[in-house]
């Protein structure tokens, strides 16, 4: 495998499984982008009228299984099918679900849902065992593997609610639905019609030490006494990360609806034509660097897997057709009214942009320790909600809409992102460092079940948006969002010391 020729210095069945996770990416992201505002949106404009409290009850219940699913899927594939196969089946049953969706039927569209966890299920934790099997022997270029991989989720996750919440909401609904279908049947024939890149890799369950899908490498055992102490700071990260996960999830809920009924999204004169400047440049951008990775791809592996150049050729060609539609449909306009779903793009910008930066800081003498840099997350988070419950303080009690400036919608994503930067990749890494080595599944089900709760409570405190709103404000239910993390990472503060001294030397 190590004998292929490398495109930007990595194995080629990298790019293979970036592009799969991109597309993988782009019909969830996409679908999820564009689901509360669909339920929500009144019967006479195709939605189905749904109450916002409704509305993010269901949504409580598909995020929340969305991360619970892995946890079987990880242990079938360990045991069963092998990371292949169970990628493959993930990514068939996820089209149907797309695909049922786009039938516009209630029926169809539940059945799609439940298809949709399932498949994520099997998808999800396995795709990205097989990048760790990719750089066997070449351990000191693994966590730059999964660096570029992990540019793979944002880019499917930036196209996705780009194009499927631009076409659900200027088009219909079941085209944005089944828009995400599309590209994921296309990522799933790309990934079997490049299996001969991968050799036996992911073929067979594998007998390596697996936590629930993903590769870890843990300390060797340890005194009675010390293992229980790091299980006690992962599970002190595991039940704060359930408050980061509420609030940042509320990005999919009650901050969409908020974009939708509160955020004036209608341009005008100069601010239509800078707007649409602002977001030509914001998207011409990623899709050119990524043309530019798909060409060297192509150079490197035609002769070995041409079908799956071809399928992988087919989806960026219906992307660039798809962008340069929209972007003249809009130029065509005189006016702009940005898509409710479009703010949901500027999570994924701002990880590809301000990535390189944090990872220069942690390299650097200012790492804080992991404590710290969950207080760091919780606050950032905090402070993006304080901005909206500023920007929100001139809404009326009981307001139904409003046209607040999307400024604040805007920097409270730049904030939440920074948060993110700051917890999220260090969760996942403290698990797998502190975790003793016979209990290492166990304690990334513990971590995936607090990322459930957080996901679930996310659409719970959401839906009483309406409810605060009538009785206070909107300020107010944005204050609740401000307060509580605020609070999580000051507690955090002061249970650094101890948090460290349980690590025994991990820092």
């Amino acid at each position: 495998m190590n004998d292929q020729a490398e495109v930007i210095g990595h194995p080629p069945g990298l790019f293979i499984l970036f592009f799969t996770e991109m597309w993988e990416r782009f019909s969830y992201y996409g679908m999820r982008g564009i689901l509360v505002i669909f339920l929500t949106t009144e019967y006479a404009k195709g939605g189905w009228g749904w109450t916002n409290s409704d509305a993010l009850r269901l949504y409580a219940a598909y995020t929340a299984l969305v991360y619970l699913t892995p946890i079987f899927g990880g242990i079938i594939a360990d045991k069963i099918l092998g990371y292949r196969m169970a990628v493959v089946l993930g990514a068939i049953i996820m089209t149907l679900g797309h695909a049922s969706m786009a039938m516009d039927t209630h029926t169809f569209f539940y059945i799609g849902l439940a298809l949709l966890i399932i498949g994520n299920g099997l998808f999800k934790p396995n795709i990205s065992s097989i990048v760790g099997e990719l750089y066997e022997g070449l351990n000191n270029k693994k966590d730059a593997g999964y660096s570029i991989f992990y540019m793979g989720i944002n880019a499917g996750a930036f196209l996705g609610i780009l194009l499927c919440g631009y076409i659900g909401e200027k088009t219909g609904w079941s085209y944005g639905f089944g828009l995400a279908g599309v590209f994921m049947f296309l990522g799933m024939l790309q990934f079997w019609f490049a299996k001969k890149i991968f050799g036996d890799i992911g073929l067979k369950p594998s007998k390596a030490l697996v936590a629930v899908g993903h590769e870890v490498n843990v300390a060797p055992d340890t005194p009675a006494h010390i293992s229980r102490d790091r299980i006690i700071v992962i599970g002190v990260f595991a039940f704060f990360t359930i408050f980061f996960w509420m609030m940042y999830e509320q990005a999919g809920g009650s901050m969409t609806i908020f974009a939708k009924d509160y955020t004036n999204r209608v341009l005008e004169g100069n601010s239509s034509d800078i707007f649409k400047w602002c977001d030509t440049l914001l998207v011409l951008a990623p899709m050119i660097i990524l043309t530019i990775v798909l060409i060297d791809l192509f150079k490197k592996t035609y002769k070995n897997i041409l079908a799956s150049n071809l399928f992988l050729g087919l989806g960026f060609t219906l992307i660039w057709i798809l962008i340069i539609w929209m972007l003249h449909r809009e130029f065509s306009a005189t006016n702009s009214e940005v898509p409710a779903s479009w703010f949901g793009i500027l999570n994924s910008f701002f990880i590809i942009a301000l990535a390189p930066l944090f990872s220069k800081i942690w390299e650097s003498k200012y790492n804080p320790s992991g404590p710290v840099k969950f207080a760091l997350g919780l606050i950032l988070l905090g402070a993006g909600f304080g901005l909206l419950a500023y920007g929100s303080s001139s809404v009326s009690q009981g307001a139904r809409t409003a046209s607040v400036s999307m400024i604040w919608l805007i920097l409270a994503y730049l904030l939440h992102t920074m948060g993110e930067l700051c917890l999220s990749p260090v969760g996942l890494s403290y698990v797998s460092k502190l975790s003793p080595p016979k209990i290492v599944g166990l304690m990334f089900g513990v971590w995936f079940i607090a990322n459930f709760i957080g996901n679930y409570l996310a659409g719970i405190t959401g839906s009483f948006i309406d409810k605060i709103v009538a009785t206070y404000s909107l300020s107010v239910f944005f204050l609740f969002f401000t307060i509580l993390p605020l609070i999580a990472g000051v507690i955090l503060i002061s249970l650094n010391r101890l948090l460290i001294k349980k690590m025994h030397g991990f820092k």
